[in-house]
Protein backbone atom coordinates (compact mmCIF):
# COMPACT_ATOMS: atom_id res chain seq x y z
CA UNK A 1 0.00 0.00 0.00
CA UNK A 2 2.87 2.34 0.82
CA UNK A 3 4.58 1.60 -2.51
CA UNK A 4 1.31 2.29 -4.34
CA UNK A 5 0.91 5.60 -2.49
CA UNK A 6 4.43 6.63 -3.42
CA UNK A 7 3.83 5.67 -7.04
CA UNK A 8 0.60 7.69 -7.33
CA UNK A 9 2.34 10.61 -5.59
CA UNK A 10 5.13 10.47 -8.14
CA UNK A 11 2.74 10.18 -11.10
CA UNK A 12 0.52 13.06 -10.00
CA UNK A 13 3.54 15.24 -9.27
CA UNK A 14 5.03 14.46 -12.67
CA UNK A 15 1.72 15.15 -14.42
CA UNK A 16 1.37 18.46 -12.60
CA UNK A 17 4.88 19.51 -13.61
CA UNK A 18 4.45 18.55 -17.27
CA UNK A 19 1.18 20.47 -17.45
CA UNK A 20 2.97 23.43 -15.89
CA UNK A 21 5.61 23.21 -18.60
CA UNK A 22 2.86 23.28 -21.25
CA UNK A 23 1.38 26.39 -19.65
CA UNK A 24 4.83 27.97 -19.50
CA UNK A 25 5.09 27.28 -23.25
CA UNK A 26 2.05 29.53 -23.66
CA UNK A 27 4.40 32.43 -22.89
CA UNK A 28 6.06 31.67 -26.20
CA UNK A 29 2.63 31.59 -27.82
CA UNK A 30 1.69 35.00 -26.49
CA UNK A 31 5.08 36.35 -27.58
CA UNK A 32 4.73 35.08 -31.15
CA UNK A 33 1.08 36.09 -31.44
CA UNK A 34 1.73 39.62 -30.24
CA UNK A 35 4.92 39.98 -32.28
CA UNK A 36 2.97 39.02 -35.37
CA UNK A 37 0.06 41.36 -34.65
CA UNK A 38 2.11 44.53 -34.11
CA UNK A 39 4.08 46.52 -36.67
CA UNK A 40 7.67 45.50 -37.30
CA UNK A 41 9.02 48.68 -35.65
CA UNK A 42 7.57 47.54 -32.30
CA UNK A 43 8.51 43.85 -32.37
CA UNK A 44 11.64 43.81 -30.20
CA UNK A 45 9.93 45.82 -27.48
CA UNK A 46 6.92 43.53 -27.24
CA UNK A 47 9.18 40.49 -27.07
CA UNK A 48 11.14 42.19 -24.29
CA UNK A 49 7.89 42.81 -22.43
CA UNK A 50 6.88 39.17 -22.69
CA UNK A 51 10.07 37.62 -21.40
CA UNK A 52 10.43 40.28 -18.68
CA UNK A 53 6.83 39.93 -17.46
CA UNK A 54 7.27 36.18 -17.17
CA UNK A 55 10.35 36.63 -15.00
CA UNK A 56 8.64 39.28 -12.88
CA UNK A 57 5.54 37.12 -12.43
CA UNK A 58 7.63 34.16 -11.29
CA UNK A 59 9.59 36.27 -8.81
CA UNK A 60 6.68 38.26 -7.36
CA UNK A 61 4.53 35.16 -6.95
CA UNK A 62 7.43 33.49 -5.18
CA UNK A 63 7.95 36.41 -2.83
CA UNK A 64 4.38 37.38 -1.92
CA UNK A 65 1.75 36.23 -4.42
CA UNK A 66 1.53 32.58 -3.47
CA UNK A 67 1.21 33.48 0.20
CA UNK A 68 -1.60 35.94 -0.48
CA UNK A 69 -3.49 33.53 -2.71
CA UNK A 70 -3.14 30.56 -0.39
CA UNK A 71 -2.73 32.32 2.95
CA UNK A 72 -4.92 29.71 4.64
CA UNK A 73 -1.96 27.37 4.19
CA UNK A 74 -0.51 29.35 7.09
CA UNK A 75 2.93 30.05 8.45
CA UNK A 76 4.76 33.33 8.36
CA UNK A 77 4.82 36.22 5.94
CA UNK A 78 6.83 34.38 3.29
CA UNK A 79 5.88 30.70 3.72
CA UNK A 80 6.68 29.94 0.12
CA UNK A 81 10.36 30.50 0.82
CA UNK A 82 10.02 27.97 3.60
CA UNK A 83 8.72 25.20 1.36
CA UNK A 84 11.11 26.00 -1.48
CA UNK A 85 14.24 25.95 0.70
CA UNK A 86 15.40 22.61 2.02
CA UNK A 87 13.67 19.26 1.73
CA UNK A 88 9.96 18.77 1.25
CA UNK A 89 8.14 16.93 4.03
CA UNK A 90 5.08 15.75 2.13
CA UNK A 91 6.63 12.37 1.37
CA UNK A 92 6.91 11.64 5.09
CA UNK A 93 3.13 11.95 5.37
CA UNK A 94 2.69 9.66 2.37
CA UNK A 95 4.88 6.89 3.77
CA UNK A 96 3.27 7.13 7.21
CA UNK A 97 -0.20 6.51 5.74
CA UNK A 98 -1.59 9.90 6.78
CA UNK A 99 -5.07 10.23 5.22
CA UNK A 100 -4.66 14.00 4.92
CA UNK A 101 -1.35 13.73 3.09
CA UNK A 102 -1.11 15.66 -0.20
CA UNK A 103 -1.06 13.53 -3.34
CA UNK A 104 1.49 15.68 -5.17
CA UNK A 105 4.52 17.79 -4.30
CA UNK A 106 3.84 21.30 -3.01
CA UNK A 107 6.62 22.51 -5.27
CA UNK A 108 4.74 21.17 -8.29
CA UNK A 109 1.65 23.03 -7.10
CA UNK A 110 3.62 26.26 -6.84
CA UNK A 111 5.12 25.77 -10.30
CA UNK A 112 1.71 25.12 -11.85
CA UNK A 113 0.20 28.16 -10.15
CA UNK A 114 3.01 30.55 -11.03
CA UNK A 115 2.70 29.99 -14.77
CA UNK A 116 -1.00 30.84 -14.51
CA UNK A 117 -0.07 34.23 -13.03
CA UNK A 118 2.21 34.90 -15.97
CA UNK A 119 -0.61 34.02 -18.36
CA UNK A 120 -2.88 36.63 -16.79
CA UNK A 121 -0.19 39.29 -17.15
CA UNK A 122 0.53 38.32 -20.75
CA UNK A 123 -3.02 39.30 -21.65
CA UNK A 124 -2.25 42.90 -20.69
CA UNK A 125 0.84 43.07 -22.89
CA UNK A 126 -0.91 42.85 -26.25
CA UNK A 127 -3.70 45.26 -25.40
CA UNK A 128 -1.35 48.15 -24.58
CA UNK A 129 1.14 47.40 -27.36
CA UNK A 130 2.87 49.96 -29.58
CA UNK A 131 2.48 53.03 -27.36
CA UNK A 132 3.23 52.18 -23.70
CA UNK A 133 6.55 52.80 -21.96
CA UNK A 134 8.33 49.55 -21.24
CA UNK A 135 9.26 50.34 -17.65
CA UNK A 136 5.78 51.60 -16.78
CA UNK A 137 4.42 48.28 -18.03
CA UNK A 138 6.95 46.30 -16.00
CA UNK A 139 6.17 48.35 -12.89
CA UNK A 140 2.51 47.46 -13.32
CA UNK A 141 3.47 43.80 -13.75
CA UNK A 142 5.05 43.85 -10.29
CA UNK A 143 1.79 44.93 -8.66
CA UNK A 144 -0.49 42.81 -10.85
CA UNK A 145 1.36 39.54 -10.30
CA UNK A 146 2.34 40.18 -6.70
CA UNK A 147 -0.91 41.60 -5.29
CA UNK A 148 -3.88 42.19 -7.59
CA UNK A 149 -4.21 38.74 -9.15
CA UNK A 150 -3.39 36.82 -5.94
CA UNK A 151 -6.13 38.60 -3.97
CA UNK A 152 -8.94 37.65 -6.36
CA UNK A 153 -7.26 34.26 -6.69
CA UNK A 154 -7.56 33.83 -2.94
CA UNK A 155 -11.28 34.68 -3.12
CA UNK A 156 -11.77 31.75 -5.49
CA UNK A 157 -9.14 29.01 -5.66
CA UNK A 158 -7.69 30.00 -2.29
CA UNK A 159 -10.92 29.21 -0.44
CA UNK A 160 -12.15 32.79 0.00
CA UNK A 161 -15.63 34.30 -0.12
CA UNK A 162 -16.35 33.59 -3.79
CA UNK A 163 -15.50 29.94 -3.28
CA UNK A 164 -17.86 29.87 -0.30
CA UNK A 165 -20.57 31.51 -2.44
CA UNK A 166 -20.39 28.62 -4.88
CA UNK A 167 -18.51 30.30 -7.73
CA UNK A 168 -17.30 27.63 -10.17
CA UNK A 169 -14.35 28.18 -12.53
CA UNK A 170 -12.49 24.97 -13.33
CA UNK A 171 -9.36 26.43 -14.94
CA UNK A 172 -9.92 30.18 -14.88
CA UNK A 173 -12.10 31.76 -17.60
CA UNK A 174 -12.85 34.43 -15.02
CA UNK A 175 -10.07 34.03 -12.47
CA UNK A 176 -7.25 34.23 -15.03
CA UNK A 177 -8.57 35.42 -18.38
CA UNK A 178 -11.22 37.95 -17.42
CA UNK A 179 -8.91 39.27 -14.70
CA UNK A 180 -6.14 39.86 -17.22
CA UNK A 181 -8.60 41.56 -19.57
CA UNK A 182 -9.92 43.81 -16.78
CA UNK A 183 -6.38 44.99 -16.06
CA UNK A 184 -5.82 45.50 -19.79
CA UNK A 185 -9.04 47.52 -20.16
CA UNK A 186 -8.01 49.85 -17.36
CA UNK A 187 -4.65 50.37 -19.03
CA UNK A 188 -6.17 51.04 -22.45
CA UNK A 189 -8.55 53.64 -20.98
CA UNK A 190 -5.71 55.54 -19.31
CA UNK A 191 -3.31 55.10 -22.23
CA UNK A 192 -5.54 56.04 -25.15
CA UNK A 193 -5.44 54.70 -28.73
CA UNK A 194 -2.49 54.57 -31.10
CA UNK A 195 -1.92 57.59 -33.31
CA UNK A 196 -3.76 57.22 -36.59
CA UNK A 197 -6.11 54.51 -35.40
CA UNK A 198 -9.22 56.69 -35.26
CA UNK A 199 -10.14 59.72 -37.35
CA UNK A 200 -11.86 62.85 -36.07
CA UNK A 201 -14.93 61.99 -38.14
CA UNK A 202 -15.31 58.66 -36.36
CA UNK A 203 -13.49 56.68 -39.04
CA UNK A 204 -11.61 53.56 -37.98
CA UNK A 205 -8.34 52.81 -39.73
CA UNK A 206 -6.85 49.34 -39.73
CA UNK A 207 -3.25 49.00 -38.54
CA UNK A 208 -2.18 45.58 -39.86
CA UNK A 209 0.29 43.41 -38.01
CA UNK A 210 3.67 42.75 -39.57
CA UNK A 211 3.85 38.96 -39.51
CA UNK A 212 0.78 36.76 -39.90
CA UNK A 213 2.79 33.50 -40.06
CA UNK A 214 4.23 34.37 -36.64
CA UNK A 215 0.78 35.21 -35.26
CA UNK A 216 -0.55 31.89 -36.55
CA UNK A 217 2.36 30.00 -34.99
CA UNK A 218 1.67 31.77 -31.70
CA UNK A 219 -1.98 30.72 -31.83
CA UNK A 220 -1.08 27.07 -32.40
CA UNK A 221 1.42 27.22 -29.51
CA UNK A 222 -1.30 28.64 -27.26
CA UNK A 223 -3.73 25.96 -28.43
CA UNK A 224 -1.18 23.29 -27.51
CA UNK A 225 -0.34 24.90 -24.17
CA UNK A 226 -4.01 25.06 -23.26
CA UNK A 227 -4.08 21.27 -22.85
CA UNK A 228 -1.81 21.80 -19.86
CA UNK A 229 -3.82 24.80 -18.71
CA UNK A 230 -7.12 22.90 -18.59
CA UNK A 231 -5.85 19.35 -18.26
CA UNK A 232 -3.57 20.15 -15.36
CA UNK A 233 -6.47 21.76 -13.51
CA UNK A 234 -7.88 18.28 -12.90
CA UNK A 235 -4.93 18.16 -10.42
CA UNK A 236 -4.69 14.38 -10.54
CA UNK A 237 -4.57 11.49 -13.01
CA UNK A 238 -3.16 8.47 -11.13
CA UNK A 239 -6.53 6.73 -10.78
CA UNK A 240 -9.04 5.59 -13.40
CA UNK A 241 -11.65 8.29 -12.81
CA UNK A 242 -9.10 11.11 -12.90
CA UNK A 243 -7.47 9.71 -16.02
CA UNK A 244 -10.82 9.58 -17.79
CA UNK A 245 -11.54 13.13 -16.66
CA UNK A 246 -8.24 14.36 -18.07
CA UNK A 247 -9.02 12.71 -21.40
CA UNK A 248 -12.44 14.37 -21.49
CA UNK A 249 -10.89 17.75 -20.68
CA UNK A 250 -8.37 17.38 -23.51
CA UNK A 251 -11.08 16.40 -26.01
CA UNK A 252 -13.37 19.25 -24.95
CA UNK A 253 -10.58 21.82 -25.00
CA UNK A 254 -9.66 20.86 -28.55
CA UNK A 255 -13.29 20.73 -29.68
CA UNK A 256 -14.06 24.20 -28.31
CA UNK A 257 -11.09 25.74 -30.09
CA UNK A 258 -12.15 24.15 -33.36
CA UNK A 259 -15.69 25.41 -32.93
CA UNK A 260 -14.39 28.90 -32.28
CA UNK A 261 -12.30 28.95 -35.45
CA UNK A 262 -15.10 27.72 -37.71
CA UNK A 263 -17.69 30.16 -36.40
CA UNK A 264 -15.36 33.18 -36.41
CA UNK A 265 -14.24 32.42 -39.95
CA UNK A 266 -17.78 32.00 -41.27
CA UNK A 267 -18.99 35.13 -39.49
CA UNK A 268 -16.05 37.14 -40.83
CA UNK A 269 -16.85 35.99 -44.38
CA UNK A 270 -20.52 36.96 -43.98
CA UNK A 271 -19.76 40.27 -42.26
CA UNK A 272 -16.63 41.50 -44.04
CA UNK A 273 -16.90 39.44 -47.26
CA UNK A 274 -13.41 38.11 -46.52
CA UNK A 275 -12.03 35.12 -44.63
CA UNK A 276 -10.16 37.24 -42.09
CA UNK A 277 -7.20 35.29 -40.67
CA UNK A 278 -6.96 37.47 -37.56
CA UNK A 279 -10.58 36.70 -36.73
CA UNK A 280 -9.94 32.98 -37.20
CA UNK A 281 -6.96 33.15 -34.85
CA UNK A 282 -8.94 35.03 -32.24
CA UNK A 283 -11.81 32.57 -32.79
CA UNK A 284 -9.53 29.72 -31.74
CA UNK A 285 -8.46 31.57 -28.61
CA UNK A 286 -12.05 32.55 -27.87
CA UNK A 287 -13.12 28.92 -28.01
CA UNK A 288 -10.33 28.00 -25.63
CA UNK A 289 -11.21 30.78 -23.18
CA UNK A 290 -14.90 29.87 -23.33
CA UNK A 291 -14.38 26.22 -22.36
CA UNK A 292 -11.80 26.94 -19.64
CA UNK A 293 -14.39 27.59 -16.92
CA UNK A 294 -15.86 24.08 -17.34
CA UNK A 295 -13.97 21.76 -19.70
CA UNK A 296 -15.02 18.53 -17.96
CA UNK A 297 -18.81 18.46 -17.65
CA UNK A 298 -19.97 19.11 -21.26
CA UNK A 299 -19.98 16.48 -24.00
CA UNK A 300 -17.56 16.99 -26.87
CA UNK A 301 -20.42 18.33 -29.00
CA UNK A 302 -21.46 20.64 -26.17
CA UNK A 303 -17.89 21.92 -25.91
CA UNK A 304 -17.84 22.56 -29.65
CA UNK A 305 -21.01 24.65 -29.35
CA UNK A 306 -19.64 26.58 -26.36
CA UNK A 307 -16.51 27.37 -28.34
CA UNK A 308 -18.55 28.26 -31.41
CA UNK A 309 -20.55 30.84 -29.47
CA UNK A 310 -17.26 32.20 -28.14
CA UNK A 311 -16.00 32.54 -31.70
CA UNK A 312 -19.07 34.53 -32.69
CA UNK A 313 -18.86 36.71 -29.60
CA UNK A 314 -15.23 37.62 -30.17
CA UNK A 315 -15.83 38.89 -33.71
CA UNK A 316 -18.71 41.08 -32.52
CA UNK A 317 -16.71 42.27 -29.50
CA UNK A 318 -13.66 43.29 -31.54
CA UNK A 319 -15.84 45.34 -33.89
CA UNK A 320 -17.77 46.89 -30.99
CA UNK A 321 -14.68 47.90 -29.02
CA UNK A 322 -13.27 49.54 -32.14
CA UNK A 323 -16.46 51.58 -32.49
CA UNK A 324 -16.01 52.65 -28.86
CA UNK A 325 -12.45 53.73 -29.75
CA UNK A 326 -10.89 51.25 -27.37
CA UNK A 327 -7.70 50.39 -29.22
CA UNK A 328 -6.59 46.81 -28.58
CA UNK A 329 -4.02 45.73 -31.22
CA UNK A 330 -4.42 41.99 -30.61
CA UNK A 331 -8.05 41.76 -29.48
CA UNK A 332 -7.05 40.62 -25.99
CA UNK A 333 -9.90 42.36 -24.15
CA UNK A 334 -12.46 40.78 -26.47
CA UNK A 335 -10.92 37.30 -26.39
CA UNK A 336 -10.12 37.02 -22.71
CA UNK A 337 -12.61 39.47 -21.19
CA UNK A 338 -15.86 39.37 -23.13
CA UNK A 339 -15.56 35.68 -23.98
CA UNK A 340 -14.25 34.96 -20.48
CA UNK A 341 -17.57 36.24 -19.13
CA UNK A 342 -19.41 33.94 -21.54
CA UNK A 343 -17.33 31.00 -20.35
CA UNK A 344 -18.18 31.67 -16.71
CA UNK A 345 -21.87 32.20 -17.41
CA UNK A 346 -22.33 28.98 -19.40
CA UNK A 347 -20.99 26.70 -16.63
CA UNK A 348 -24.40 25.98 -14.99
CA UNK A 349 -25.75 24.61 -18.29
CA UNK A 350 -23.51 21.56 -17.96
CA UNK A 351 -22.54 21.54 -14.27
CA UNK A 352 -25.51 21.01 -11.99
CA UNK A 353 -23.48 22.08 -8.94
CA UNK A 354 -23.04 25.62 -10.32
CA UNK A 355 -25.63 28.39 -10.22
CA UNK A 356 -26.09 31.47 -12.39
CA UNK A 357 -26.32 33.65 -9.27
CA UNK A 358 -22.93 32.57 -7.96
CA UNK A 359 -21.36 32.90 -11.40
CA UNK A 360 -22.66 36.45 -11.81
CA UNK A 361 -21.42 37.39 -8.35
CA UNK A 362 -18.01 35.98 -9.28
CA UNK A 363 -17.87 37.94 -12.53
CA UNK A 364 -18.78 41.20 -10.82
CA UNK A 365 -16.46 40.61 -7.87
CA UNK A 366 -13.38 39.66 -9.90
CA UNK A 367 -13.88 42.29 -12.58
CA UNK A 368 -14.62 45.12 -10.14
CA UNK A 369 -11.57 44.37 -8.00
CA UNK A 370 -9.06 43.87 -10.80
CA UNK A 371 -10.32 46.79 -12.88
CA UNK A 372 -10.47 49.26 -9.97
CA UNK A 373 -7.10 48.22 -8.53
CA UNK A 374 -5.46 48.26 -11.96
CA UNK A 375 -6.94 51.65 -12.82
CA UNK A 376 -5.53 53.08 -9.61
CA UNK A 377 -2.08 51.67 -10.34
CA UNK A 378 -2.10 52.91 -13.95
CA UNK A 379 -3.08 56.41 -12.80
CA UNK A 380 -0.35 56.47 -10.18
CA UNK A 381 2.22 55.34 -12.72
CA UNK A 382 1.00 57.96 -15.17
CA UNK A 383 1.44 60.68 -12.54
CA UNK A 384 4.85 59.49 -11.37
CA UNK A 385 6.66 58.34 -14.50
CA UNK A 386 4.25 58.62 -17.41
CA UNK A 387 3.01 55.55 -19.21
CA UNK A 388 2.99 56.62 -22.87
CA UNK A 389 5.94 57.18 -25.16
CA UNK A 390 6.25 60.48 -27.00
CA UNK A 391 4.49 61.01 -30.32
CA UNK A 392 7.85 61.00 -32.12
CA UNK A 393 8.90 57.73 -30.45
CA UNK A 394 5.59 56.15 -31.33
CA UNK A 395 5.98 57.22 -34.96
CA UNK A 396 9.52 55.88 -35.20
CA UNK A 397 8.72 52.73 -33.27
CA UNK A 398 9.29 51.83 -29.65
CA UNK A 399 12.01 49.29 -30.52
CA UNK A 400 14.68 51.97 -30.86
CA UNK A 401 13.29 54.25 -28.14
CA UNK A 402 12.89 51.55 -25.49
CA UNK A 403 15.29 48.77 -26.48
CA UNK A 404 17.91 50.42 -28.66
CA UNK A 405 17.60 47.78 -31.37
CA UNK A 406 15.22 46.58 -34.05
CA UNK A 407 13.82 43.12 -34.65
CA UNK A 408 14.25 43.48 -38.42
CA UNK A 409 17.11 45.98 -38.93
CA UNK A 410 17.79 44.92 -42.52
CA UNK A 411 14.31 46.09 -43.53
CA UNK A 412 14.49 49.39 -41.71
CA UNK A 413 14.40 52.62 -43.68
CA UNK A 414 15.75 54.62 -40.75
CA UNK A 415 19.22 56.11 -40.84
CA UNK A 416 22.01 54.22 -39.13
Amino acid sequence: MTELSELTYALDTFYFLICGVLVMWMAAGFSMLEAGMVRSKNTAEILTKNIALFAIACTMYLLVGYYIMYSSAGGGFLPNLGFLIGSENTLDAITSGDEDAPYYSMRSDFFFQVVFVATAMSIVSGAVAERMKLWAFLAFAVVMTGVIYPISGYWTWGGGWLDAAGYSDYAGSGIVHMAGAAAALAGVLVLGPRKGKYGKDGAIYAIPGANMPLATLGTFILWMGWFGFNGGSELKMSDGISANNVAQVFVNTNAAAAGGVITALILAKLWFRKADLTMALNGALAGLVAITAEPLAPSALGATLIGAVGGAIVVAAIVSLDKLKLDDPVGAISVHGVVGIWGVLVVPLSNADASFGAQIIGIIGIFAWVFAASLAVWLVLKAIMGIRVSEEEEYEGVDIAECGLEAYPEFSASKK
